[in-house]
């Protein structure tokens, strides 16, 4: 049904006529005459039938009118070319729509069935972190998590396994022995730099006066003697990258703390195919910055009068006018040998909260320390039953080993316990299965948490949740503001930005190196940085989310100012950074790098994907999928002789052909408009010797030229980009899909903070108050 809205302007007509007071039969025969011609029974076309509609009963047809309400909102109809109402009768006829199906749904809050909600695996090591004082890496111990609606917390796509359960199981097991520092047997990680990582400058975190190299946060599991090494980047016949590298020397520290510096050209030779430069140096356990890094005792060789490019390696060969300096291409950390069990690491000061001095104290200490365990893990008091049950592993794990053989079995079953890996809501007693409720306070803190902060409830939140203080709406609004303010918020940047503005995509975007040699991890790090920062200032500032669309400001560091063209800023620091004159290009999401990174192929731009990205996360309509066997866009001429043709122009005789054309005159002028972004994100006003030609006209026919009228453009849609924008939070939020029955809650949300001028807070306290957040239905069945 989607689809057809987008080549029908019958709605809007029809929709003016009833606007201006006219009665229901004109409007029939308005909907007769421009709209049924094509969308009736018989030929459907779209799916979308509207012969049938009821105009007087829009409620029962609530699910067409929201798609044909997310047009309007957008803008998108009728399509350019048809005529348009005034703008007064455009807005009447949205609001009608929206006001009857508002007022149908009052008080009957969607509430589907609840699913399964697992945690996903940044919960998992969230919740690690913040009760065993232990930083783990999930991708080590458990699979990816699918995403759902564009999140990857969202109980439709955390599905459970009998492979996924074993892989909790071993999780836990793993994760026990490395909190208490019974992890002794040797092991090895190996590091490894991205092959399009540059290292001819200084690297954040590693020593002054140094150039190039890695550093790693790595832990060491107990105390021992380990083996680290490295490699540097050779040619395949085992020449050492650099050239003449004989003065150089590289530095290995741990904590800032130089341990040995290795001289190239001796103790690393010049060629060499199998490397052993290693140390063999005792380590107290815990998590420590582990650096190998080249001294810059000259620059001479990066001050070249050639075109010198900012990456310095392309798929594993040396080409002329990319690298002068020495790279270092992994480091490997393996041990521990005659490892002990630590007595000081966080972890283990977290755990054991006492120490038993005799056999009669034992189980009272542990007895201590696993009842705050698993009430922190499972996110309420704990019962008798509970307890017998933790100690009854304890026991079993005293009776083969020593106390904290003990305490390690019964914290293994904490870490594979049901309420541990999964979020459960069981409803009162006295409420049916079906039935919907308001969840307890215990509950309510377990959403906040999760929603704000992709973690557990902290001490505070199930203190209050215990005393049944938290659904107060005093209470709640002042722990919103007190989590907003937390550094644990921004698990909200990096997890929820992170998937709607597509910074988790970054990290596979690769552009081509020979197409653009300037393009190196360091700058694609620097993209994310720059798009979490401008995002977690809004966050913390407590701005209107309007200030995504236009903020005159952004945050970068020496490596994204260059690339920006921003001079005068130096470092690897990131600092803010103001936006005028001819760096208005750069002001708000449009403006990023990230976004045109992403938003681009290997080889070229896509202005389908760009309008395609403006139209869903910025004007909250979904294009429809292209038709079966559409050709794919023509290949660039290349070739003597040959005129090579700009995208616009290959993109035109794309949409030559009838069945593209519909979809892509909505997403192709935006697109266009971002042609000065290449596909790294550099601006440009030329391609292949001929000027940009960045000009375009969206659906409502507002002609645009250039990011900045787009932009302009957008800004008067910016109510509705505040609705696509709660909704992503609301799905975010609530941890399931956002369905057509919860657009009144949206609305009613948005409503609320137009006051504040949509203020960040705003929104969440809108989403945190609403009944969909606090309120839930009682499954049919006991899922555990």
């Amino acid at each position: 049904m989607l689809k057809s809205l987008f080549n029908c302007s019958g709605i809007i007509l029809l929709s003016v006529f009833l606007a201006s007071g006219q009665s229901a039969s004109s409007g029939r025969a308005v909907l007769d005459q421009y709209c049924v011609t094509c969308h009736n029974q018989k030929l459907k076309t779209g799916g979308l039938v509207l012969d049938k509609l009821d105009l007087g009963r829009i409620p029962e047809s609530a699910e067409t009118w929201e798609k044909v309400i997310r047009k309007l909102r957008a803008g998108m109809m009728p399509p350019l070319g048809l005529p348009r109402p005034a703008p007064a009768a455009y807005e009447a006829l949205t609001t009608e729509l929206e006001n009857a199906i508002d007022r149908a749904a009052a008080g009957k809050p969607h509430l589907p069935l609840p699913g399964v909600h697992r945690v996903n695996r940044t919960e998992y090591a969230n919740a690690i972190r913040d009760m065993l004082a232990l930083e783990i890496d999930p991708a080590a111990y458990l699979p990816a998590d699918d995403s759902s609606y564009g999140f990857d917390n969202v109980v439709s796509g955390l599905q459970v396994s009998p492979a996924l359960a074993e892989a909790y199981v071993s999780a836990a097991a793993k994760i026990s022995r490395l909190a208490l520092g019974h992890e002794t047997a040797p092991n090895r990680k190996i590091y490894h730099v991205r092959e399009d990582y540059s290292q001819e400058g200084h690297i954040d975190g590693l020593s002054l006066g140094t150039r190039g190299g890695m550093i790693v946060e790595h832990y060491f599991p107990a105390d021992g003697e380990y083996v680290i090494s490295w490699e540097p980047v050779r040619t395949t016949v085992g020449g050492l990258y650099g050239g003449d590298s004989e003065d150089e020397q590289a530095e290995l520290t741990i904590d800032g703390r130089r341990i040995r510096l290795f001289k190239l050209g001796t103790e690393v030779p010049l060629t060499s195919l199998h490397d052993r430069n290693e140390v063999r140096i005792p380590v107290k356990a815990g998590r420590r910055s582990v650096g190998l890094a080249f001294l810059a005792t000259t620059y001479v060789p990066n001050v070249d009068l050639n075109r010198h490019y900012r990456r310095s390696i392309l798929d594993d060969n040396l080409i002329d006018g990319f690298t002068f300096t020495p790279q270092v291409s992994s480091l490997t950390i393996a041990g521990p040998y005659n490892g002990i069990r630590p007595n000081d690491t966080s972890s283990r000061n977290r755990i054991l909260a006492c120490s038993p001095s005799s056999a009669s104290e034992e189980l009272p200490c542990a007895r201590k320390i696993l009842a705050g365990l698993a009430r922190q893990a499972y996110r309420r008091p704990l019962t008798d039953s509970d307890t017998e049950a933790l100690l009854n592993f304890y026991q079993a794990g005293r009776n083969a080993g020593d106390f904290e053989d003990g305490i390690e079995r019964a914290l293994q079953f904490i870490l594979a316990h049901p309420e541990f890996v999964f979020r459960t809501e069981d409803g009162p007693a006295t409420v049916k299965p079906g039935e919907p409720y308001r969840i307890g306070d215990l509950e309510l803190a377990s959403r906040l948490s999760f929603f704000l902060w992709s973690a557990a409830p902290d001490e505070e939140l199930l203190k209050l949740a215990g005393e049944r203080k938290l659904h107060d709406p005093a209470m709640l609004e002042r722990q919103v503001r007190r989590m907003l303010s937390d550094p644990r918020a921004h698990e909200l940047v990096r997890n929820f930005a992170g998937q709607w503005l597509g910074l988790r995509t970054l990290q596979t975007a690769t552009p081509e190196g020979v197409i653009y040699p300037d393009f190196d991890d360091n700058l694609r790090q620097a993209f994310r940085t720059e798009a979490e920062m401008f995002f977690e200032s809004i966050v913390r500032e407590d701005r209107s989310v309007l200030a995504l669309l236009d903020a005159d400001y952004t945050f970068v560091n020496e490596r994204l100012a260059a690339h920006y063209g921003i001079p005068n800023v130096y470092g690897s620091q990131f600092r803010r950074v103001k936006l005028e004159g001819a760096l208005d290009v750069r002001r708000g999401l449009l403006g990023k790098g990230s976004f045109q990174l992403v938003t681009s192929v290997a080889d070229r731009t896509s202005p389908v994907q760009r309008g395609k990205w403006v139209l869903m996360n910025i004007l909250g309509t979904v294009p429809p999928d292209p038709p079966p066997n559409v050709p794919p866009l023509k290949e660039a001429a290349s070739g003597s002789g040959t005129i090579e043709e700009t995208m616009r122009q290959r993109m035109e005789q794309h949409r030559a052909n009838p069945n593209c054309a519909s979809c892509h005159r909505m997403m192709d002028p935006i697109g266009f408009t971002l042609e000065n972004f290449d596909g790294i994100g550099k601006w440009r006003t030329s391609q292949f010797g001929r000027p940009l030609d960045a000009s375009g006209q969206l659906t409502d026919g507002t002609k645009i030229d250039g990011v900045v009228s787009l932009r302009q453009a957008l800004v008067r849609y910016s109510p509705q980009f505040v609705r696509t924008f709660t909704e992503k939070l609301l799905t975010y939020g609530l941890g399931r899909g956002v369905e057509y029955q919860d657009m009144p809650v949206v609305r009613s949300i948005v409503r609320e903070s137009a006051a504040g001028d949509y203020k960040f807070s705003a929104l969440v306290l809108g989403i945190v108050r609403s009944e969909p957040f606090q309120m839930n239905r009682k499954p049919a069945n006991d899922h555990y």
